[in-house]
């Protein structure tokens, strides 16, 4: 997520501590806060999916999802 987003994100935060945001402001912090948590999820099933897992006689076990 582009940096100037987040800032968005957090310059409408200090907003509504200060005031009642507006339909479009609260929709636009919804919307940009949905595309935050993508990013962030998207970036840690990437990070869980290079993790491997070393048993005890070192041998390397790739991580799996539950039920797998």
């Amino acid at each position: 997520m582009e940096q100037h987003k987040i800032d968005r994100i957090s310059e409408l935060s200090r907003l509504s501590r200060e005031r009642a945001l507006t339909a479009e402001e609260a929709a636009e912090r919804e919307a940009l806060r949905g595309e935050y948590r993508a990013s962030v999820r998207q970036s840690l099933q990437a990070h869980l999916d290079n993790t491997y897992l070393v048993n005890g006689q070192g041998e390397k076990q790739k991580l799996r999802r539950k039920g797998e």
